[in-house]
C-alpha cells in the first residue's frame, strides 16, 4: 500500500485483528454481489469503502422513485439507470483504488456459474427465491462462501453458508427448493427504510471477515431482527443430510 492508501485504510490498520495482512487480504479479495437495490446498495458501499479490490456487482433493474425510500446507492439523478451501474459509479467515487465490475443483467446459467468461480466470496441480496435457490446451486458447485439477506417490512434475516467446509449447512437446508411457499416482496407488502441497512451492513461486514479470516462467522447461525420491537433471535442451523443440492457434494 502506499501512503494514500495507508492513510485511507488508517481506522482498520489499527485494529489489532486487521492490521496491514488483514487490509491487503481485502485488497486482493474479489467479492461478487447479486443485486444493487436495498441490500445491495449498503453492501455495495461497504465493501468498497473498505478496499475490496475487485466487485463484481449484478442487477438487471432500472432506478425508479419508488427505491429512493431505501436503496442508499441511488438517488434521484439515477432514476431510469440500470442499478448495478448506477451503484457502480458511487463506489468509484468513494474508493477510486478499488475496480468495480457493473453487470446491467439478470445472472443465470453459465454466466452465474462463471461468476461464482471467480468469486473469494459471494453475498446474496436479491429479492426472489428463484435467484437465491441459483446462486446457492452454485456456491454449493464451488465450494463458495455465500452470505445471504433477506428484509420485508420490519423483519430482517442475515446467514452465512461458507461452503468451505463440509459440515456446513447450504441455504437449500434452510429453505428446501421443493417447499414452495408465497414470497414476500417490499413491493407488496413494504419495507422499513433503515431494516435493509441493518441487514445489508451485517452481510458487509461478515463478508469483510470471511475475507480477512478474522472473528467468527454466522456460518450455521440464522440471525433474525424485527425492527419494530427491537428483538434480535439467533437460530441455530445444521447441514441436511438429505439435501439434494450439498449432501452429495465430494469431500
Amino acid at each position: 500500500m502506499d501512503d494514500t492508501q495507508l492513510l485511507r485504510y488508517s481506522r482498520h490498520l489499527l485494529l489489532d485483528e486487521i492490521g496491514i495482512d488483514g487490509q491487503e487480504k481485502l485488497n486482493r479479495a474479489r467479492a461478487l454481489i447479486i443485486g444493487a437495490g436495498g441490500l445491495g446498495s449498503p453492501v455495495a458501499l461497504y465493501l468498497a469503502a473498505a478496499g475490496v479490490g475487485h466487485i463484481t456487482l449484478c442487477d438487471h433493474d432500472q432506478v425508479d422513485l419508488t427505491n429512493l425510500q431505501r436503496q442508499i446507492a441511488h438517488d434521484t439523478a439515477s432514476l431510469g439507470v440500470n442499478k448495478a451501474e448506477s451503484a457502480a459509479g458511487r463506489m468509484r467515487a468513494m474508493n477510486p483504488d478499488i475496480e468495480v465490475v457493473p453487470l446491467p443483467l439478470k445472472l443465470a446459467g453459465e454466466a452465474l456459474l462463471e461468476q461464482v468461480a471467480l468469486a473469494d466470496v459471494v453475498l446474496d441480496c436479491c429479492d426472489n427465491f428463484a435467484t437465491r435457490h441459483a446462486v446457492n446451486r452454485a456456491c454449493v458447485r464451488y465450494r463458495t462462501a455465500l452470505i445471504s439477506g433477506a428484509a420485508v417490512r420490519f423483519d430482517g434475516q442475515v446467514s452465512v453458508f461458507d461452503l468451505r467446509h463440509d459440515d456446513a449447512p447450504c441455504y437449500a437446508c434452510l429453505f428446501p427448493e421443493e417447499a414452495g411457499g408465497g414470497e414476500m416482496r417490499c413491493a407488496e407488502f413494504g419495507v422499513f427504510a433503515p431494516l435493509v441497512g441493518i441487514v445489508g451492513s451485517i452481510q458487509a461486514a461478515e463478508a469483510l471477515k470471511l475475507l480477512m479470516g478474522i472473528g467468527q462467522s454466522l456460518n450455521g447461525r440464522l440471525l433474525l431482527h424485527n425492527a419494530l420491537d427491537g428483538d434480535w433471535r439467533v437460530i441455530r442451523l445444521k447441514k441436511d443430510p438429505a439435501c439434494p443440492v450439498c449432501a452429495a457434494r465430494s469431500h
